[in-house]
């Protein structure tokens, strides 16, 4: 079956947005099995949602705006926050089996940021998992939902200014092209433009690279967020040791034993996640190391309350209730990425975006925890409802292979430019190892024989230049030449292809 709707990406963004298309006819295309490839799988915190008694949608949208460090889009925030409970009773509706206590009433947890426990889990740390198991579900059993796994977006194609089309790579190789009328990019994230991330390794910010190509407007891309507590064990990815193990009393130690973020932030370890990852950088680049100590906070009780991380640590030979657990900044979340507006409408005609690969201005330079998994499914109803709304016979739907072999290509440039990007566009950065990266990234996409390398590269360009450009410090962004905020500098950045490429020319 086609149909007039694609879904590029099998994660909650994807499947949230079908879910609430049908009985629209809609054809969803992954790289891999949907949810099996998705960050929204990994995800261990939960959802945000001003549920509880006391709590409301103005309280969460101040903590949004807070963690956001000043280019918050606040209308946008609120609007979210107070649709956030009709979105956890769609969740529900399709099975995801949220924690409940006695009562029968959702459990909530406190997490780093938030003034109140509004976080939403399932079985402590395995939200997202159970998440995307329950979506799975449904759009398994969902008629109007075709699903066709194994293709890579390659390239959009554009026709009279507006997006007809997507080009794919499929498991042979072969390079195919989709038509619609409507599509819809949930590709997820960049994590794996970073040698460290906790993401999946088709993070590869393939999609916002596809947009920026054809023409469109990438926002806040020099705001990346890394996560202080990756699991230090040499894996890639990382796995995550989860935030709410801080939010239940765990420390950070180095490894003379001290506490170092007492120090730092009168919130200690529950501080802002850029101000707890630059600490934990800071004393890895010591020689200090860095630790998570769950022992006291946590104990015996680790295996029944954390059980992912557990069976993580105890699979590195450590027992999370008596050892300190080894940790690294990990490039975790994208705030920045495909403008959207309010409904998910991106700056090219006939096509939308939801999830990390979006940036919807909700996030800022800093996402609030949870709030990840609260973006994607408010704005997939919202795409949902807008696309559900249209006509969409105008395009018809199709498919064509085009014969095209795509090209393979060694890991020797796609390492080095991970490597670049560690180095010179991480937690810490400055105009120099900006300025080398910009270079190294434009030879490797000149250098690139393939599509995949050359979007890679692309999502490299925007994230640098963007970088480049704020000269300043503010919430995921972090300058050593520009420690400090600007005030006059706190608005969000908008970049095409074409300005970033003449930043990376002009730049020295």
């Amino acid at each position: 079956m086609t149909a007039p709707i694609l879904i590029i990406g099998g994660g909650l963004a994807g499947l949230f947005c079908a879910l609430k298309l049908a009985p629209h006819p809609v054809t969803i295309l992954s790289t891999a099995p949907i949810g099996s490839g998705a960050s929204s799988v990994w995800a261990q915190g939960g959802i945000a949602a001003a549920l509880s008694d006391g709590d409301t949608p103005e309280k969460h949208t101040h903590d949004t705006m807070v963690a956001g460090a000043g280019i918050v889009d606040e209308a946008q925030v609120l609007s979210m926050a107070q649709e956030a409970r009709a979105r956890i009773y769609d969740l529900l509706s399709y099975g995801v089996p949220f924690d409940r206590d006695l009562e029968g009433k959702l459990v909530q947890s406190r997490e780093a940021a938030h003034s109140e426990r509004r976080i939403v889990r399932v079985k402590g740390d395995t939200a997202g998992k159970a998440i995307m198991e329950a979506l799975h579900i449904a759009v398994t059993n969902a008629p109007s939902i075709e699903v066709i796994a194994g293709l890579t977006a390659q390239e959009l194609v554009c026709v009279g200014g507006r997006v007809t089309g997507i080009v794919v790579e499929n498991k042979e190789g072969a390079l195919v092209t989709y038509s619609a009328s409507a599509i819809v990019l949930a590709t997820g994230g960049i994590g794996h433009l970073f040698e460290v991330t906790t993401n999946p390794v088709e993070s590869r910010g393939i999609g916002l690279a596809i947009a920026a190509r054809a023409g469109a407007v990438i926002a806040d891309a020099e705001f990346v967020q890394f996560h202080p507590t990756a699991i230090d064990v040499g894996r890639d990815p990382a796995p995550l040791a989860t935030e709410a193990l801080r939010g239940d009393g765990a420390t950070l130690l180095n490894a003379a034993g001290e506490r170092f973020m007492v120090d730092i932030h009168p919130d200690a370890e529950l501080a802002p996640r850029d101000i707890v990852a630059r600490a934990v950088f800071a004393e890895i680049q010591a020689g200090r190391k860095a630790f998570l100590d769950c022992r006291a906070a946590i104990g015996a009780a680790f295996k029944d309350k954390f059980p992912t991380v557990y069976a993580i640590c105890k699979s590195a030979g450590i027992d999370p209730s008596t050892d300190l657990i080894p940790i690294i900044p990990a490039e975790h979340y994208h705030m920045g990425g495909i403008e959207t507006d309010a409904k998910g409408r991106t700056s090219l005609l006939g096509l939308w975006a939801a999830g990390e690969v979006a940036c919807t201005g909700v996030h800022g330079a800093n996402r609030l925890a949870s709030n990840s998994l609260l973006e994607a499914v408010v704005f997939a109803a919202r795409i949902a409802e807008d696309i559900g709304a249209l006509n969409l016979a105008a395009v018809k739907p199709g498919k064509n292979t085009s014969g095209a072999q795509s090209l393979k290509e060694g890991t020797g440039l796609e390492a080095e430019l991970r490597h670049t990007m560690a180095q010179n566009v991480g937690v810490v950065r400055n105009h120099a190892g900006l300025v080398s990266s910009l270079k190294k990234i434009t030879h490797i996409q000149k250098q690139a024989k393939t599509l995949s390398l050359k979007n890679m590269a692309t999502s490299c360009l925007m994230i640098a230049a963007a970088a480049l450009v704020r000269h300043e410090s503010r919430g995921g962004h972090f300058r050593t030449d520009y420690p400090l905020p600007v005030p006059a500098l706190a608005k969000r950045s908008h970049f095409t292809l074409i300005e970033a490429l003449k930043i990376a020319e002009d730049a020295r």
